[in-house]
């Protein structure tokens, strides 16, 4: 049997390919939170004739909530990621792969916003 050793290029050109067959990302924010904002926003959206001072305060109010929820999604999965470093020294190869495999994963989702 012969052993084959991939080089660099070998598994980045690998990894693209992989990248084709994934499904879409999961979104990074879940169903109901951003349904929830998206009736607010028309909420604050239909208020502005009446009162455009308060449905520009809601706006702002709602793009803040979601900006936290966001980066505490982020925190959440980082903390899930850097998980396996606090394991000591030894890192495996195929430990390393599925980080970078979790890592792109996320990143494909937040370039889904």
């Amino acid at each position: 049997m012969v052993e084959e050793h991939l080089s660099t290029a070998d598994l980045v050109a690998n990894s693209g390919q992989g990248m084709a067959r994934e499904h879409s990302p999961e979104p990074l924010l879940p169903q109901d939170f951003t349904q929830d904002l998206r009736n607010r926003w028309q909420d604050a959206q239909a208020g502005f004739v009446d009162e455009p001072r308060t449905a520009v305060q809601h706006a702002d109010e709602l793009v803040a909530q979601a900006m936290k929820r966001l980066a505490e999604t982020f925190a959440d999965e980082r903390q899930k990621l850097e998980a396996q470093w606090d394991r000591g020294g030894d890192v495996s190869t195929e430990d390393l792969r599925l980080a970078l495999q979790r890592y792109r994963s996320f990143f494909q989702r937040l370039l889904s916003i």
